[in-house]
């Protein structure tokens, strides 16, 4: 009972901003709200998971908005539920999560600065732009034009959501949006009664009951019905990596039941089924409402659904001091949402991992282009960066201390790419000098075994001793060691690069050493 209270408090204004950043019906955020409360709550794997309206679709909801109308998205939503039910029943949830770490935060990454680049322009008292670069490129003339009150109570909104953790105290216990937005709101009635400065508040031209909608299929041209099936599976696969990245968050953060993330799959679905068929916002798990849940004390998953039996009375009994709430406010708190997902940490263990790139790529693509077209470039990106990594080859040159041979090694996979890398190592020994070319490839191709054979004949004529020998990746260290027990093992038989035995031919050639 106390942990859902909480919740509730913390997902109300969080799902009243969602939605107005969606461009969406405000109720609309309230309805998926309810819906993923009680539906995922009931059927999804993740008992302590609190499912509803978040912030990583709001790029794709408004653009299917802008594109399609409020109606069709919602069925966009009941068609995106049923392929989450279909993944679950196929089992596709491991599939889900293999999808690059970097990825998925540069995409959350690129959805939080679009939605800061928007949103900033409502609390300046002016109106968002279609895309983030006309968002960049009008918030000069926004930041001259500013509007005093909306200004005032956009700030006033985003240093209580900053300050609060730090200087709450013993109130502590309040959410910080809720304390943010209703000292906003009382901001704002200030203005409004004592200067006379008006400031817009959130439109409700009915009640909860009135902001339930039946979808409807689209009149599109044909050559658009790819467009509506792409959005279908953006939502559907969105939706499902963000649930399951929030239900493995949730499981390290309890000792409680496990995840079983095909049946989340199958709950989070049918969640967004009825929830477009009600007209609401897609659904997934939000790691913030989890989160405060599983700190509040919950144990079972009747906290996930008594907070949204609670978000039903507050919408139903409420809807006056909904209408009290101003743009301003939501505005404020969608700003500190959208930087919140733009993780520093996240950052640093993809520079660790080598993947920088990939989060930068995905971050900016979305938000130069949109969602869909971001994602895809990072995910171009990845499969580019494995190949690479797969058909790389590191070849090294140790030079003797006294009068012996020197050894050349070439490590990974020896394909034609590595040749020139290779012909600069091998140049690199001076002529006449006695050399061990040691292959511990995975695999060598046919331009590096000729490139190796005619240098080895070149060589040959300067009077030098050459060995080629073959052997498994890993027999050999960086330092020369033999394996990591420290014993000696006896070398292998030397093989001609590329061919599997056969080398007495080969070691004639190169002197018989």
């Amino acid at each position: 009972m106390g942990a859902s209270l909480v919740v509730f408090l913390v997902a109300v204004p969080l799902s009243l901003g969602i939605a107005v950043a969606s461009g969406a019906p405000i109720l609309a955020g309230l309805i998926a709200a309810i819906v993923g409360g009680i539906i995922a709550g009931l059927l999804g794997g993740s008992p302590l998971q609190v499912s509803g309206p978040a912030a990583g679709l709001t790029v794709v909801v408004a653009e299917l908005v802008n594109e399609f109308g409020w109606p069709v998205t919602t069925g966009v939503v009941a068609a995106a539920g049923l392929v989450q039910i279909g993944f679950g029943l196929t089992r596709l949830a491991r599939f889900a999560q293999a999808i690059p770490p970097a990825v998925v935060h540069g995409m959350l990454a690129g959805i939080g600065g679009t939605i800061v680049l928007a949103q900033l322009h409502v609390v300046l008292g002016g109106s968002p732009q279609t895309s983030a670069v006309e968002n960049v490129i009008q918030l000069p003339g926004q930041l001259i034009g500013l509007h005093g009150p909306a200004v005032a109570v956009g700030l006033c909104t985003v240093l209580l959501l900053l300050a609060w953790p730090r200087f709450a105290g013993p109130l502590r216990v309040l959410p910080g949006a809720l304390v943010a937005v209703a000292v906003a709101t009382g901001l704002s009635l200030v203005l409004e009664n004592m200067a006379g400065l008006a400031v817009p508040r959130v439109e409700l031209p009915g009640g909860l009951l009135a902001a339930i909608s039946v979808p409807l299929l689209p009149d599109v041209p044909a050559g658009e019905w790819a467009e509506l099936v792409g959005g279908v599976l953006t939502v559907a696969l969105i939706a499902s990596v963000e649930s399951l990245l929030s239900a493995v968050a949730v499981d390290r953060m309890h000792q409680g039941p496990r995840t079983n993330a095909d049946r989340e799959l199958i709950g989070q679905g049918a969640a967004n089924t009825v929830s477009g068929l009600l007209g609401g916002l897609p659904v997934t798990g939000v790691i913030v409402r989890s989160s405060t849940n599983v700190r509040a004390g919950a144990k079972t998953r009747a906290a996930a659904v008594l907070h949204a039996v609670w978000i039903a009375v507050f919408a139903l009994a409420l809807v006056w001091l909904v209408e009290s709430i101003p743009l301003a406010a939501l505005a404020g708190l969608l700003v500190v949402v959208g930087v919140q997902l733009v993780k520093l940490a996240d950052m640093r263990t993809a520079r660790e991992h080598g993947e920088l790139a990939l989060y930068l790529v995905t971050a900016v693509g979305v938000m130069a282009l949109n969602l869909l077209e971001g994602v895809g470039l990072g995910l171009a990106l990845a499969a580019v960066l494995v190949l690479r990594r797969a058909a790389r080859a590191r070849v090294r040159h140790e030079i003797p201390l006294f009068d012996r041979e020197h050894l050349v090694v070439v490590e990974g996979v020896a394909t034609f790419m590595c040749v020139p890398t290779l012909s600069r190592v091998l140049a690199e020994v001076p002529p006449g000098a006695s050399t061990r070319v040691e292959l511990a490839a995975h695999y060598v191709d046919h331009a590096v075994r000729d490139h190796l054979d005619n240098w080895v004949r070149r060589h040959k004529q300067t009077g030098a001793a050459v060995v080629v020998t073959q052997r498994g990746s890993g027999h050999r260290g960086e330092s020369g060691h033999h394996g990591e027990s420290g014993s000696k093992q006896p070398d292998p038989e030397p093989r001609r690069p590329g061919i599997p035995g056969g080398a007495d031919r080969y070691l004639q050639e190169a002197g018989g050493h």
